[in-house]
């Protein structure tokens, strides 16, 4: 029932003709009026149950059709969005000029704004139809591999900040320290209050960080190191990551396509696979610029720090760190996790950490198939500068370029991320994960 005692009213599903305009209109109508049923119901905080079943049922049909829409169509709308694939836009770019040719389809700009002013469990779930549209633009062999080609490039942050890091060697970020010592840029991790969690700041200047290394003719290796934090345990230790913000998921701050997506196919793809410096047809690497990586990781690498590592071509870890992908406990799919972890530890291993939530010492047998090397805290240093000897020879960068296109090739890669982009999506507005972390929210706060 509405707010008014009037019955929700349920449109019959569009009938798809194959013609895209035809279709788009089909489509914008029949959303159109599922809209216009939801704003007769309350918030969704305010929702009795009968009032919450109707909204989903309006949601399920909608995506339905979105479903449809995309199958038959998403080729083409890509194509429309991207003048034919001459342009390059990033994800958010994308996903905004879809929502202004293609009505419907996704949330528009204000849908999106309304939604940022709720905490997580009170949003009407807009990124899910976000997710479907990426998911779909994915799965597409020739829109996928342009939409990764896009998000290879070079943010036009990092352009900017090239010309004083070339000079200076330097990039002080809010959450991120890159200094180029030697052949090495070293990126530290400076997200203090938070044990250098993963929130949508820290995943923005990661990806300037790598950029800017990527781009520094000087540069050989990358290292990356967390810094010291605050919180009372840790205070004055490095820690390398805590994974993604739980606190900021709960209160809606963790958004589908700078973080969730943004991550695998920004920062995490450009260490794995290169920055894309000219699109032109030709040989990856006359395409791409990419370089080894080391991770230097003390005290621990949770979720999302566990998976950083999977894509590092050295893991040092002082002798009492370790590691774990709590994916069981949060609720999430830890990132491309599923699809790397089995291919360091083996399938058995893998299920146990993902599925389990075991956490593995860094120095255990487990451990040493996940760490290169496990060195006295007072040992990182010479640990580091050892492996940034290493990892500098001139033969590196080919041999691991011919090892990441064997462990993981490009289509499998797009193909798992299709799959990611909505399985995600639909898992940080599932019940369970949303009263897990709301329990962890009021957790935090009655220690405070």
């Amino acid at each position: 029932m509405t707010t008014t005692g009037a019955p929700v009213r349920e449109a019959a599903a569009p009938v798809l003709s194959g013609v895209l305009d035809d279709d788009a209109r089909e489509l914008a109508g029949y959303v159109a009026a599922g809209e216009e049923t939801l704003a007769g119901l309350p918030p969704k905080a305010a929702r009795d149950g009968p009032q919450r079943q109707a909204a989903d049922r309006i949601h399920a049909a909608c995506r339905a059709a979105r479903h449809a829409f995309l199958a038959r169509h998403v080729d083409a709308v890509y194509d429309l969005l991207t003048d034919g694939r001459t342009r390059y836009p990033r994800l958010p770019a994308l996903v905004r000029a879809a929502a202004e040719r293609f009505p419907g389809l996704v949330p528009s700009a204000a849908q999106m704004d309304a939604e940022r002013r709720h905490v997580q469990a009170e949003k009407e779930g807009r990124e899910i139809d976000q997710g479907i549209f990426c998911a779909a633009v994915l799965r597409s062999a020739t829109a996928g591999r342009h939409l990764i080609d896009a998000m290879l490039m070079p943010t036009p942050r990092a352009l900017g900040l090239l010309a004083d890091f070339r000079r200076t060697g330097v990039a002080e970020l809010d959450t991120v320290l890159v200094e180029r010592r030697g052949h090495a840029a070293e990126v530290t991790f400076r997200n203090a209050h938070c044990l250098n969690a993963e929130d949508t700041g820290l995943i923005a200047d990661l990806e300037t960080a790598v950029d800017l290394a990527l781009l520094d003719d000087q540069v050989r290796v990358g290292v990356l190191r967390g810094g010291e934090v605050d919180h009372p345990r840790y205070r004055g230790r490095r820690v390398f990551s805590a994974g993604i913000n739980l606190k900021d998921l709960r209160n809606g701050a963790i958004p589908l396509l700078e973080f969730l997506l943004g991550r695998e196919l920004g920062y995490l793809n450009k260490m794995c696979r290169g920055l894309l410096v000219d699109v032109a047809a030709g040989p990856w690497s006359d395409r791409t610029v990419a370089k080894p990586w080391i991770g230097a990781v003390d005290s621990f690498a949770i979720g999302g720090g566990m998976q950083l590592l999977l894509v590092l071509d050295r893991v040092i870890a002082e002798r009492d760190a370790y590691v774990s992908l709590p994916a069981a406990e949060e609720g999430i799919v830890p990132g491309l996790g599923n699809l790397r972890l089995t291919r360091l530890t083996g399938a058995r291993l893998a299920r146990q950490v993902v599925l389990g939530g075991r956490s593995i010492p860094v120095a255990s047998a487990e451990g040493r198939l996940i760490c290169d090397e496990v060195v006295e805290p007072q040992d990182m240093p010479d640990a580091i500068d050892r492996a940034v000897r290493e990892l500098g020879a001139p033969a590196v960068a080919a041999n691991r370029r011919m090892l990441v296109l064997a462990e993981e090739p490009l289509d499998v890669f797009r193909e798992y991320l299709a799959e990611f982009a909505y399985a995600q999506v639909r898992r940080a507005y599932s019940d369970d994960v949303l009263a897990k972390v709301e329990r962890r929210w009021q957790r935090s706060g009655a220690r405070r």
